[in-house]
């Protein structure tokens, strides 16, 4: 796992540190394309036997420099953490994104942040990526300032899905809105996934033979899905687990705030409190309000057979074989 830096005027790193092989972006999703220049960054590392280091924001660069651009997350902070610690970097450098850092050049920031601080030899970079004022270091510049200061700058071009179109953020922040998983996994190569703490519920579920797990509400710039029904695959400090997931208001009930509620297969484990992460894997239906109780057990009896199927599909925890 990384060691994770928080940044100031020093870096944090080891003083017998002296060279390191840097990426720096925002990483949103951490997605296939982040995932190829990461991997590269690792092999490079190994390869000149000197330490990697992903430098990163928080928050997004454009809630500072332009809030109401400012796009949903695919990952949280603490998920993009999560996701980066499984990638094999010796370093993981966080820098609080503030109007003053908007405000340095693209120069100034190579040469104060990834050289002064991050001790930088190479930089490995996206081919769209651009930082610094107004976004000005572009590849150009960036290979400008190289061949003038003296470190290698290496650009990764971008990674394809099957229809020819690049793998980004923006893309797949489209699909999810639009409840196309099958296209956000691809772009991915996961499971769209929300994380959140087990708070404690209404315990209606109990009362019809479906009891729940309920989530906190994700931080409000967390992109989620169309409401409805999901099949879910819940990771708890048990393991994996199957389940299905409603996602909106409980209409039966009366209730028309948005919740996260699962119910688990195969499981009577205690979780409250317990931090999860749930992934979603294939939508079910719309939300819908029922004319009883009795009527929504029904209806559920029914989502839990198609949740079931569809882990069973994608070959998840839960499935029909348990």
């Amino acid at each position: 796992m990384p060691r994770r830096l928080q940044v100031s005027e020093e870096s944090g790193l080891p003083p017998y540190v002296t060279d390191t092989v840097i990426t720096v972006g925002t990483f949103d999703g951490v997605h296939r394309g982040h995932r190829d220049v990461i991997q590269r960054l690792v092999a490079r590392s190994r390869t000149l036997k000197i330490p990697s280091v992903l430098v990163t924001f928080d928050p997004h660069p454009l809630e500072i420099v332009n809030p109401v651009a400012a796009p949903p997350l695919l990952t949280t902070h603490d998920e993009k953490l999560e996701v980066l610690a499984e990638t094999g970097i010796d370093y993981m450098a966080v820098v609080p994104f503030t109007a003053d850092l908007a405000a340095y050049s693209a120069e100034a920031f190579v040469e104060l942040i990834l050289r002064r601080c991050f001790r930088m030899r190479e930089l490995l970079i996206g081919y769209d990526h651009g930082f610094g004022r107004q976004r000005a270091g572009n590849v150009n510049v960036l290979r400008t300032l190289g061949a003038r200061d003296g470190f290698r700058v290496e650009v990764v071009e971008p990674v394809s899905t099957p229809d020819g179109h690049a793998v980004s953020s923006t893309s797949i922040r489209r699909a999810i809105a639009g409840g196309d998983l099958d296209r956000a996994a691809e772009a991915l190569g996961r499971l769209y996934s929300v994380s959140g703490r087990v708070i404690p519920g209404s315990q209606r579920g109990r009362t019809i033979g479906f009891p729940t797990l309920n989530l906190g509400p994700p931080p409000p710039r967390k992109l989620l899905p169309p409401e409805g029904v999901y099949a879910v695959r819940v990771q708890t400090p048990a393991g994996p687990v199957g389940g299905m997931m409603n996602l909106g208001p409980r209409p039966t009930f009366g209730d028309l705030t948005t919740s996260l509620e699962v119910h688990l297969f195969d499981t009577r484990a205690d979780f409250y409190d317990a931090h999860v992460r749930v992934d979603f894997a294939a939508r079910l239906r719309e939300t819908r309000k029922f004319a009883s109780a009795e009527q929504l057990s029904k209806q559920l009896a029914h989502d839990e057979r198609e949740a079931r199927s569809a882990l069973t599909l994608l070959n998840l925890p839960g499935n029909l074989n348990g």
